[in-house]
């Protein structure tokens, strides 16, 4: 077994007596002394701090970036072309059979274009868009001497701003160059826990001192994996490898917001990524299976891999659960997964059997927290 790695900020997890457990290959901190309900509570009150360094960092460079966007449509179903410098976006990468082969972020930095992919796929991310890429003359660059930084939260902009006040102006899906603490740093504004925040690119070798810096303001605190999915889940976000997938197409997972008109049937750039004939398919005619919110009745949390049934009894499995655990904001269980589309409707009752015995689920809407990004 390939021995872990370790991200920039290792020493600084364990001084603050981090619990580390496995992750996509690296060591990284679950929770910290305050435990995960209460990381996940400070999070959405306040600000943390999370450490997602083990993601991927890539650089598109060596040709006009209107050339580069064009090129990454052939992998993406999303209009890269049409994204402004100084924004990002949303993507998927899919396969010949329209399923999710890992979700990402774009960024347009103007001579640039500057891709996040998730820790475990990222090997496989750049070597397709090595492939895809490099023929047409652009260069592929996953970078190893950048941590990656999010801060989330009610409290974000007030904590990053003390280190950099042009953070303020800055708006949802913004990306731009921010000195913080001296060091370089190019910072976006979004986030996976449905909070305000931002994520922060920064040289490995100021990483440390800007995790300090932040985290010597009272509002702000060490987040771990623990809470960081709990905190997605109530967000709705999907996790890779769990929610989505390469047996799930984008509109079977409800991401058809990433989609953009201009990539749809009749737009003027239609089709030309993999699996578009499945995918523009599957909206023009939909889809067997939908993924949906689910709220468990009672306090039994559901998990991962839970099978779902339209009856309290007989019958076989019509869907399954894909995350599910214990939702400290909405103060119950809470769950995402697949269900048949006729009973994808809000409001719906399903059956979730754990250890035999069948309870009730209703499918709601999402997500379970409203979402307060800044626009």
């Amino acid at each position: 077994m390939d021995a872990l790695k370790q991200t920039p900020l290792f020493d600084l997890h364990a001084s603050l007596g981090a619990k580390m457990v496995p992750f996509a290959g690296y060591e990284m901190p679950v929770q910290y002394a305050l435990g995960v309900m209460k990381e996940h509570l400070h999070t959405r009150e306040k600000a943390g701090l999370f450490d997602v360094s083990h993601m991927g960092q890539v650089i598109l460079d060596g040709a006009p970036v209107s050339g580069i966007a064009l090129a990454l449509e052939t992998l993406v179903p999303v209009d890269v072309a049409g994204l402004g410098e100084g924004r990002q976006r949303y993507a998927l990468f899919t396969n010949d059979a329209g399923g999710i082969e890992d979700d990402l972020m774009i960024a347009n930095r103007g001579d640039h274009l500057f891709v996040v992919v998730n820790a475990a796929c990222k090997e496989a991310d750049f070597a397709r868009m090595e492939a895809a890429l490099a023929p047409r003359g652009i260069r592929v660059r996953l970078l190893e001497d950048r941590a990656l930084l999010a801060l989330q939260g009610p409290a974000a902009e007030a904590a990053l701003a003390t280190l950099n006040p042009a953070v303020r102006d800055m708006r949802f899906m913004d990306v731009a160059t921010v000195t913080l603490c001296g060091a370089e740093c190019w910072v976006s504004r979004s986030g996976y826990t449905g909070e305000d925040g931002y994520e922060i690119s920064v040289p490995e070798g100021s990483a440390v001192a800007l995790a300090e810096a932040l985290l010597a303001l009272d509002a702000v605190e060490p987040i771990g994996l623990g809470a960081r999915d709990s905190l997605r889940l109530e967000a709705g976000l999907c996790l890779y490898g769990h929610d989505i997938d390469t047996t799930t197409t984008p509109v079977a997972a409800a991401l058809t917001w990433a989609m953009q008109k201009v990539r749809r049937a009749g737009g003027d750039r239609a089709g030309g990524f993999p699996g578009a004939g499945v995918i523009l398919g599957e909206l023009a005619g939909g889809v067997a299976d939908k993924r949906v919110g689910l709220k468990p009745e009672g306090r039994a949390p559901m998990r991962e891999g839970v099978a779902l049934f339209e009856t309290d009894a007989g019958g076989t499995p019509i869907g399954r659960v894909t995350s599910g655990g214990f939702g400290p904001s909405v103060g119950g269980p809470v769950a995402m997964g697949y269900v048949p589309t006729p009973l994808s409707t809000p409001g719906t009752r399903v059956y979730g059997e754990v250890r035999g015995k069948r309870l009730p689920v209703e499918v709601v809407s999402l997500p379970f927290v409203t979402q307060t990004y800044k626009r």
